[in-house]
């Protein structure tokens, strides 16, 4: 295990050392349409069309999504794998169960290890219905000041990267209003460099982060922040947010600046899933779900 451990840390180093090394392209974000780099995907519990999973997940197809994200722990491996067989429709990846309850910031070591426990699981149901990433909310500022619960988690997270490695499922951490790497009661002036180091603090290319579009437009620009974080977003939440109503809002309401967003996913060569986490519904309501996605990221 220590090999192996060894040997992708190696290529995570050469992997940025080769990035550093190469010479910087100027190009234009309009000649780099997102449409033939992204797929949309969404939430499990917002699909109230249909009883059984399967119909669920024809209705998301019929909404005009390519994937669907399941909950894990808690997922039926086989009637999921049903799903995906009937509907054509792959889950994609998976939102770890829990995890805002049971926390890896957590003072106490007994619910950490519950916590592991549930990330390590996570990942195995993930694997098992196909899914590549494990979204996790890491924890709360209230289980301590950021100089313990920031070491106290990452600790606790990384013992789960070995397992992730070998099964091939990354470790998504969420950035969310959960007091941590931001200050909750700043302004829309921050940036993204304390996310940026919380997951190079894990050293693996198996951790990265499920940028949310929406959750920090309060807080910062959304394009600015993309840009820091860069090569670590290897998937992206979408959600509208209006700073002057101060309320989230349906995708493409508000005012978040999805151009600069557009923009910014184009020059760190974003490719990969965006899913969407907003109200659901019926197949009506996914369909405009799937329309305002296809709207503010110019797929349509």
């Amino acid at each position: 295990m220590m090999t192996s451990y060894v040997s992708r840390r190696r290529f995570l180093q050469t992997s940025v050392a080769m990035a550093t090394a190469a010479p910087m392209v100027s190009f234009a974000a309009e000649d780099y349409p997102l449409k033939s780099r992204l797929l949309k995907t969404l939430k499990i519990g917002m699909v109230k069309e249909g009883g059984s999973l399967t119909e669920k997940f024809n209705a998301a197809k019929k909404a005009g999504f390519d994937g669907i994200e399941m909950n894990a722990p808690g997922i039926d491996v086989n009637e999921t794998n049903t799903a995906i067989a009937v509907s054509g429709l792959p889950v994609d990846g998976s939102v770890n169960s829990g995890h805002w309850g049971v926390r890896h910031t957590d003072p106490d070591a007994g619910v950490r290890a519950k916590a592991l426990e549930a990330l390590k699981e996570g990942l195995r149901q993930t694997k098992a219905v196909g899914g590549h990433t494990l979204l996790l909310v890491v924890g709360h500022g209230k289980d301590g000041p950021e100089k313990e619960i920031w070491p106290r988690s990452v600790e606790n997270i990384a013992k789960a990267i070995p397992l992730a490695a070998e099964l091939g499922v990354a470790i998504a951490i969420e950035n969310v209003w959960n007091h941590f790497c931001y200050d909750h009661e700043g302004n829309a002036d921050q940036t993204a460099e304390k996310f940026l180091r919380y997951v190079d603090d894990f050293n693996s290319p198996w951790v990265g982060m499920q940028f949310d579009i929406g959750n920090h437009w309060k807080y910062g620009s959304m394009g600015d922040w993309i840009r820091t974080l860069g090569k670590r977003v290897i998937k992206l939440d979408v959600k509208g947010f209006s700073r002057k109503a101060d309320k989230f809002t349906k995708i493409g309401e508000g005012d978040l600046d999805f151009a600069d967003v557009r923009k910014a996913l184009t020059e760190i060569n974003f490719h990969g899933w965006c899913a969407a986490e907003v109200g659901g519904g019926d197949l009506n309501r996914l369909k405009e779900v799937s329309a305002n996605m296809d709207r503010v990221f110019g797929l349509a």
